[in-house]
């Protein structure tokens, strides 16, 4: 993994932070200053963080483990779901559904229902269904498939996210 320094970050323009008035006390520590009433960041704090996130990631994936990689931003989406696939990792791009670290159950009966109505079109099943049926069954794939897109390859669950 190539190494972050402060000037890549400052071209990059990651030292603007969020407008003063719209802030979390909790990021005190790591706002350099205050400038035309947004908060300049300290990108010093940053790479020490990044290298530190870096390593973490490190271990969860030599250990096998999977990493959700979370995109919500146009600019960040393109990125993140191409380097996801890449490693052949679950990610998201659209909504966040809520729960869907805490409430994984829920989720893999989603994900085992998609799976079986898959399976009824294959086998040919589906066929066997009156034509009410076929709609009911069809409108509940197509809910289904609206969900964000790594459901399929959410199996098992991720063991840590990874936000952009």
């Amino acid at each position: 993994m190539a190494q972050t320094n402060v000037k890549d970050l400052l071209s990059a323009g990651v030292h603007f932070g969020h407008l003063t008035r719209k802030w979390n006390p909790n990021m005190a520590p790591y706002i350099y200053m205050e400038r035309n009433g947004i908060h300049i960041i300290s990108l010093y704090k940053t790479v020490a963080k990044i290298e530190e996130a870096s390593e973490a990631l490190k271990k969860i994936a030599s250990s096998g483990r999977k990493i959700l990689f979370v995109a919500t931003k146009k600019q960040a989406k393109d990125i993140v779901a191409e380097s996801a696939q890449k490693v052949k990792m679950p990610y998201i791009t659209e909504r966040w559904p809520g729960g869907m670290l805490t409430n994984f159950v829920t989720i893999r009966k989603a994900v085992k229902k998609m799976a079986a109505i898959d399976r009824m079109k294959k086998d040919g099943t589906f066929e066997t269904l009156s034509k009410k049926e076929k709609l009911q069954v069809d409108r509940l794939r197509a809910k289904l498939e609206k969900k964000p897109r790594f459901y399929q390859r959410y199996d098992p669950a991720p063991w840590g996210p990874f936000c952009r």
